[in-house]
């Protein structure tokens, strides 16, 4: 960048410059933040139908009891 002075013009369009510059990056990041939000969305209903389909299977299977050990008597 040179030292020599700016005219007003040229400095108001440096300025929209990056203002528009600015803009496109707010656009960007929205976009990547309404991306990443429809992603954990997705693996959330995913793994809410995982845990849905498993508490239905384990319903309809009850656990069947632990068999108790016997304790050795000792004398």
């Amino acid at each position: 960048m040179s030292d020599e002075p700016k005219s007003p013009a040229e400095l108001k369009e440096i300025r929209l410059s990056r203002k528009r510059a600015q803009d496109a990056e707010g656009i960007k990041a929205m976009a990547d933040i309404a991306a990443a939000d429809v992603a954990i969305r997705k693996r959330t209903a995913d793994l809410r139908a995982l845990r849905l389909a498993k508490e239905a299977a384990d319903r309809d299977k009850p656990a069947e009891p632990k068999a108790r050990l016997k304790k050795k008597k000792t004398t």
